[in-house]
């Protein structure tokens, strides 16, 4: 039940009614008509700007507009307690005790659903997200962007759409070159006792590829390790194994699965990088062209010259991209562009990037690349996420003493757990840089959001318990004639706004917006739970150890909201605390 949607069809109803008797008029279409959340200062349910929206087309002033429309809406519905006209033309609507008494039974007989969008077209998501490097563990500045995309994923889900999580694997190129020659040498400390040499800026000098080594001499006893050049192409493919069982561990102590790893060597084996640009030859989009040097840089050592170039400018971006390295090989954006047709070829109707900091500026050009194969734009949604920035007592701090002076992904959780990562790195929009503050996460109290939230569904399951009941299992109610408090009513319109956050949430991508709101009725909930103390008819559980059924349903409800949304984050929901 989304009381938003519904209202809105209803004021759209009314509006057909005036103007069939011709006391207004209507444009063809009505889709700038809305309902939304009003400031609490107006102490009221639904605002409406439909006034505002037919004022120009009407010739009448907004709050005369407002006047005709609201005292229809009012005759028409008994639901309504009163309706109030604010300036310029917001009309705001506050139900009676019918209504959210009516509310309370429709979505305690629907918690399965409550808060699907059952009306949204279902769609077929590709999330392509963390795709970090195979060759260490994961840093923090992955966790991020990784359980970003994770929640994006269980959002759309929540919402019935299709999705498939990917990691791209960026297994080719220089970066592998010096990754494998890396684990090499650690396997030549091993195996002679050469020493690793630690000075060497091109290698990987953390101490996991020790680990790397003895799995890959253990498992390969076969191999002579004599020789680099006839051990390489073999030791490629075991050291990125090795790296991606790590990294996969570290995914998985996030709580997070990736659907497929799309191996970038494997695009390039397959010659689908030759096929896209083929592609894009016939379609007059590569030339042979020249790149000038980049402005406000140091270009002493540049060197103009022709190479194959990709028209991105026609698609939006500020220059054409180059193809091909003077080598003869390609560039990471022919490959990363093979890769997005690869994705197009597979049918999806939407692809979405989740992208580090360091790639903000690379989006441009992978759109305009994607706007080219796709024929279409707006295929590819790129969402970045910020920097995150630890803090321990007021400072920055840093937990890993390995060099390389990194912390990985397993460092935080052994530090805070997942929980906390989780919710704690989802709690503020991902395109803004996050502070995660270590004494706030083990504090239990308000200032930890998670705490918060987990503590609220806490104090619902002790109530239970007192009664005997199982949180979980089915209760029957039969009357619904509910006259709750103020307060609570404040509750249940905290919870009528869930199918909102969820739809916002799955339309713009932006997930922080769940854990937010789940903050925002705990503290509704506790405040309202800590009026128990000094007033007993306040309290949920009288002295005979007895609930209401209305007290009863009214808890159902708010921990059945809790309880779905912790689960789109992917965070516990503890009965004790």
């Amino acid at each position: 039940m989304n009381i938003f949607d519904e209202y809105l069809e209803k004021i759209k109803k009314t509006l057909i009614d005036l103007s069939k008797d011709g006391r207004i008029i209507l444009p063809e279409n009505l889709d700038g008509i809305n309902t939304e959340i009003p400031p609490s200062k107006f102490n009221c349910d639904i605002s409406s700007n439909v006034a505002m929206f037919l004022s120009k087309i009407n010739k009448k002033s907004p709050l005369d507009l407002a006047k005709i429309i609201s005292n229809e809406i009012k005759e028409n519905d008994k639901s309504i307690d009163t309706i109030s006209i604010v300036k310029p033309g917001f009309i705001n609507i506050k139900f009676n005790l019918k209504f959210w008494s009516n509310f309370t039974k429709t979505i305690f007989e629907n918690s399965k659903t409550f808060g699907i969008n059952n009306k949204e077209k279902k769609k077929n998501y590709l999330i392509e997200f963390v795709s970090a490097n195979p060759t260490g563990p994961l840093h923090v500045g992955h966790c991020r962007g990784a359980i970003l995309g994770d929640v994006i994923a269980n959002v759309l889900l929540f919402n019935n759409h299709k999705v498939t999580k990917e990691y791209y694997v960026n297994d080719y190129g220089n970066q592998i070159i010096n990754f494998t020659k890396s684990v090499y040498l650690r396997i030549r400390e091993i195996k002679f006792n050469e020493p690793f040499p630690l000075e060497n800026e091109d290698l990987y000098p953390g101490d996991y590829l020790i680990n790397f080594a003895k799995n890959i001499i253990k498992s390969n006893t076969e191999i002579n390790f004599e020789n680099f050049e006839t051990v390489s192409k073999i030791l490629t493919d075991l050291s990125i194994i090795e790296a991606l069982k790590l990294i996969k561990d570290n995914l998985n102590s996030l709580g997070i699965k990736h659907d497929n790893f799309i191996s970038e060597k494997k695009l390039v084996e397959n010659n689908e990088v030759e096929k896209v640009i083929e592609f894009l030859q016939k379609k007059n989009f590569v030339y042979k062209g020249k790149i000038k040097a980049p402005a406000g840089e140091n270009n002493d050592n540049w060197i103009e010259r022709e190479q194959l170039l990709f028209k991105s400018t026609d698609f939006g971006d500020d220059k054409d991209r180059a193809l091909q390295k003077s080598d003869g090989s390609w560039t990471y954006f022919a490959s990363d562009v093979a890769y997005h047709k690869n994705k197009l070829d597979r049918k999806f109707d939407y692809l979405i990037n989740i992208l580090g900091a360091d790639h903000a500026g690379y989006i441009k050009r992978i759109s305009s690349s994607v706007d080219a194969l796709s024929n279409s734009k707006g295929k590819l949604v790129c969402k970045v996420s910020q920097l995150v920035k630890l803090i321990k007592d007021n400072k920055p701090f840093k937990m890993s003493k390995r060099k390389g002076d990194y912390i990985t992904v397993d460092d935080l959780i052994n530090e805070v757990g997942k929980d906390a990562s989780r919710f704690i790195m989802l709690n503020r929009n991902s395109d803004v840089e996050l502070d995660f503050d270590f004494d706030n996460v083990i504090e239990k109290s308000k200032e930890n959001p998670l705490y918060y939230v987990q503590y609220a569904y806490a104090r619902i399951s002790s109530v239970f318990r007192h009664l005997n009941k199982d949180l979980e299992s089915e209760i029957n109610i039969k009357n619904f004639d509910f006259k709750y408090s103020e307060e609570e009513i404040n509750i249940l319109k905290k919870i009528s706004e869930w199918p909102k956050c969820i739809d916002a949430s799955s339309q713009k991508f932006e997930p922080h917006r769940i854990p937010v709101y789940l903050y925002e009725l705990s503290s509704l909930f506790h405040s309202f739970w800590n009026l128990g103390k000094d007033n007993p008819e306040k309290r949920f559980i009288n002295n005979q150890k007895k609930i209401s059924d209305e007290k009863l349903i009214f808890l159902k409800i708010v921990s059945n909201v809790i309880k779905s949304g912790m689960n789109i984050v992917g965070v516990s929901t503890p009965t004790k605390m």
